[in-house]
């Protein structure tokens, strides 16, 4: 997000206290993290730990650095907000083999987060397999009436969910720009994507038709220091 559109949000967007989903609180933060003050918990989607060591190996010129980037955002994340359960929605190895292959750095370090707080790892597209590190690996969770999983999906009242990797795209003042976003409907929420090295999806595009009821979409985009909502008015395809 450039200076000027920044400055234009800031003027014309009061800053998020909160995000109210399905009768609860949650905090969105910059990262694209999640955290639930009332349950200690930290959401997170996407992570996609190894994603560039898995380019890397099979001969393409990419920094195999994205796992270490993303850790220290999630280290961040738990230590400032004062999380004692990390809950990943999916996706949180590129390839069902991507945890053997880390490094001992990454290794230590992800093994100490799961040392340190309560870790549930849900099952994704890319990790169908127990990813073999310590804590709870599940298909999907079910906690005080919401439903967290991988993939979104219609007729579930409360369902969290990650896999789209949504972002907004907004015009602002004749100046535009895209970042990853939050976004629900009250009865849908889809997270952005956590890791280091992954895209994003505009949510006007197709792989969202049908999932949200739009006269409820709420949206609240990343920023580089703060999340903004955006008014679904502003939005824009391309």
């Amino acid at each position: 997000m450039d200076h000027m559109t920044n400055a234009a949000l800031q003027l014309k967007l009061p800053d998020p206290a909160m995000l109210r989903f399905a009768g609860h609180n949650f905090e969105p933060l910059p990262s694209g993290a999640l955290y639930w003050r009332a349950r200690e918990t930290l959401l997170v989607a996407d992570l996609h730990f190894e994603k560039m060591a898995s380019f890397a190996r099979r001969g393409q010129m990419l920094p195999p650095y994205d796992t270490a980037m993303t850790l220290t955002r999630l280290e961040t994340d738990l230590r400032r907000s004062g999380a004692t359960r990390l809950i990943a929605l999916g996706d949180s190895f590129h390839r069902a083999d991507s945890a053997a292959l880390l490094t001992p750095a990454d290794r230590m370090r992800l093994d100490a987060i799961t040392e340190a707080v309560e870790c549930i790892w849900l099952t994704g597209n890319h990790d169908p397999l127990p990813s073999g590190l310590a804590g709870t690996s599940l298909v999907e969770l079910t906690l005080d009436g919401l439903t967290l999983t991988h993939e979104p999906r219609r007729g579930v009242q409360g369902l969290v969910a990650g896999h789209l990797h949504p972002a907004a795209h907004i015009r602002i003042e004749g100046r535009s720009t895209r970042r990853p976003c939050f976004v629900h409907d009250n009865r849908l929420m889809i997270l952005p994507a956590y890791g280091a090295s992954t895209g994003s999806i505009n949510i006007l595009s197709t792989p969202f038709d049908g999932l949200f009821h739009l006269p409820s979409l709420e949206v609240t985009m990343l920023g580089a220091e703060r999340t903004y909502p955006v008014s679904p008015k502003r939005l824009v395809r391309q």
